[in-house]
């Protein structure tokens, strides 16, 4: 099990890392990732949904006629343990014909997860810790940097929190402009950052023995307590870009 040494609410660039920030995506292809869509293999960029645009990581749904519940994501090549994630992401354009409406300007950043060549053909999601990034309808409230937790459950305030979604403390940010989001994750505590403001914060992410695929994952490990995975962002069925995507290892 990592080491449960926490930020101490400082903020993220004080954080005290001996790291250097490593750029996950390059800003002109999509090495080192691999897409994985509900229905499809490991590998299968469905309708070119993943691409590279003006230097900008693009989720589009330019190429589709109607969502049916292809929900997709998009793997880093690593897993990381100790680190800092930091993303600069916007929501553009109309959400994809018969897309939930849950996913309206909808995307995440799926952390501690596995494979996506161990998920089976017809998952929907891997299990993992979702930092759930959410952009306003122009009106009304609506908090981004929030957690999910497909498979997973996590401690807040020393109580085991079992409800799959729970609202962080951020503003709304309606239109196209573009946030950045950061994540900090030391031994068993990870934080939620939005453009440097600390808006989530809690302990001990872990496998749900309530989940089918969890379960299968326990079977193979020593601890429910999840110390690292794969990061992955997502495809919901909403345009998202991302014009960067980087990392910054921390010392154990």
């Amino acid at each position: 099990m990592i080491s449960s040494s926490t930020l101490h609410g400082q903020q993220p660039g004080s954080a005290g890392a001996d790291g250097e920030w490593i750029q996950l995506f390059n800003g002109k292809n999509l090495d080192g990732w691999t897409p994985k869509f509900t229905g499809s293999e490991a590998g299968v960029n469905y309708n070119n949904t993943f691409r590279v645009e003006d230097g900008i990581l693009t989720v589009s749904y330019d190429n589709w006629d109607s969502f049916d519940g292809e929900f997709g994501h998009l793997f880093y090549e690593k897993s990381f343990s100790n680190y800092r994630l930091r993303v600069e992401y916007r929501f553009v354009g109309e959400q994809v014909t018969d897309g939930p409406g849950w996913a309206f300007r909808n995307n995440g950043l799926m952390i501690h997860g596995q494979r996506p060549e161990d998920m089976r053909v017809d998952q929907e999601f891997p299990v993992s810790v979702e930092i759930q990034l959410l952009g306003g309808n122009g009106t009304d409230p609506r908090t981004t940097a929030n957690i999910c937790t497909p498979g997973t459950n996590v401690v807040i305030d020393g109580e085991l929190v079992t409800q799959h979604c729970i609202t962080s403390s951020s503003e709304t940010y309606h239109g196209d402009q573009w946030v950045t989001a950061e994540v900090v994750v030391r031994g068993n505590n990870i934080k939620h950052y939005i453009n440097g403001n600390l808006v989530f914060d809690y302990n001990d992410p872990q496998l749900d023995p309530n989940d089918r695929d969890a379960r299968e994952i326990l079977q193979q490990v020593d601890s429910k307590i999840l110390t690292g995975g794969t990061i992955s962002i997502q495809a919901e069925s909403h345009p998202t870009q991302f014009r960067k995507i980087e990392v910054m290892p921390l010392a154990d």
